[in-house]
């Protein structure tokens, strides 16, 4: 089953195509905690893909890798002592467009009603 949803998904990890592209031209560069695996061109040419471990979230890429992607930073984490800063979260899945998504009071998808005006302004009235 693996290598049909790599054949016709591109949402599962990586495509056929990738893989094949990532075998010719690609060196493992190191992998994160969530287990995916970042990846540089062999030739020199700089260019840095990562092959996500699952669902291709591009929210899953940690701070650090983040970096290293965009070249922000030439050094990858996995070569350094690059330890995350305490104001960083840990990863939370994107909920959007499932029953857990974020509804806020007042929201259609909300089944409770809208809240009640605390007040804080008065409603233009015309003279």
């Amino acid at each position: 089953m693996s290598l049909l949803t790599e054949i016709f998904t591109w949402w599962n990890g990586q495509t056929i195509g990738t893989r094949l592209f990532t075998w010719r031209k690609g060196r493992l560069v190191g992998e994160d905690d969530q287990g995916n695996r970042y990846f540089v061109s062999k030739d020199g040419s700089d260019r840095r893909w990562v092959i996500y471990n699952g669902l291709a979230e591009a929210s899953r890429v940690p701070a650090g890798w983040h970096g290293w992607l965009h070249h922000v930073v030439d050094v990858p984490p996995s070569e350094e002592a690059y330890a995350a800063h305490g104001w960083e979260k840990p990863h939370k899945a994107n909920l959007t467009g499932t029953p857990g998504a974020y509804k806020p009071d007042g929201s259609l998808a909300n089944s409770g009603g809208r809240p009640r005006v605390t007040g804080d302004y008065d409603a233009w009235q015309p003279e």
